[in-house]
């Protein structure tokens, strides 16, 4: 792994830290990364805290990648969605401390956690994909349409609304808010918690509750492949 994301250990888990620049941007160095983290954390048998930097989760995809050109975009947003379809089916628990903003990608990786503590706050929460020029991609809007509250689902894939920490709850982004210095904390006593599951049930049950779920992302995978993307059209 790079200086980007950083993997420390602690008792029955994992902490897997974004430290990309001012926006914790997503880059494929990133995500590489990132997955690379899960795979050290599953070979290990360790619950998962995805967490950023202080006042930013992540938010979202490298725009200067998105911007070169379609073939850069599709590669990013590909192996974004790759990701979210790994976090999806990971076997063991990944708790996503949002220690700040989250905005498109960086929201739909609190999408793909099985659990989400936020922090109070000034912070924004959201997909603003189409604020910025770009049609949700068939990924996007499985993942948003399986996990935010239905009436949440096209305020936030359609119109872009982006909601306070709080609202973030109510839409399905969140969990759980605690004051900004408790975050980490509050996800630690909840991985904690989680490690005291029996893992291996975890993780059956959670591919036999999400079995449709997950054929539906791999086949949004593919037509995305097919699909046309573009950033300021």
């Amino acid at each position: 792994m790079t200086n980007l994301v950083h993997y420390t250990t602690e008792d029955n888990y994992a902490i897997i830290t974004i430290n990309n620049g001012k926006a914790n941007a997503l880059s494929n160095e990133v995500i590489t990364d990132i997955t690379a983290a899960l795979d050290k954390a599953k070979s290990e048998n360790r619950v998962v805290i995805l967490t950023g930097q202080p006042g930013i989760f992540s938010g979202g995809f490298d725009l200067n990648i998105m911007k070169k050109g379609p073939k850069s975009a599709k590669t990013l947003v590909t192996a974004g969605s790759k990701l979210a379809l790994k976090m999806s089916s990971f076997p063991l628990p990944i708790i996503s401390a949002c220690n700040g903003h989250a905005i498109a990608k960086g929201a739909f990786l609190l999408l793909a956690s099985d659990y989400r503590i936020g922090a109070e706050g000034a912070f924004k929460i959201g997909l603003n994909e189409v604020m910025i020029g770009m049609t949700m991609h068939h990924v996007g809007i499985a993942i948003a349409k399986h996990k935010l509250a239905p009436v949440y689902f096209e305020r936030s894939v359609n119109n872009a609304e982006i909601f306070s920490s709080a609202d973030a709850v109510t839409a399905g982004f969140l969990d759980a808010v605690v004051p900004e210095d408790q975050v980490l904390p509050a996800a630690i006593k909840a991985a904690k918690l989680f490690s005291q599951l029996n893992l291996k049930a975890h993780a059956a049950t959670k591919l036999r509750v999400r079995k449709n779920y997950l054929k539906t992302l791999e086949k949004a995978i593919k037509k995305d492949k097919s699909s046309k993307i573009a950033i300021n059209a």
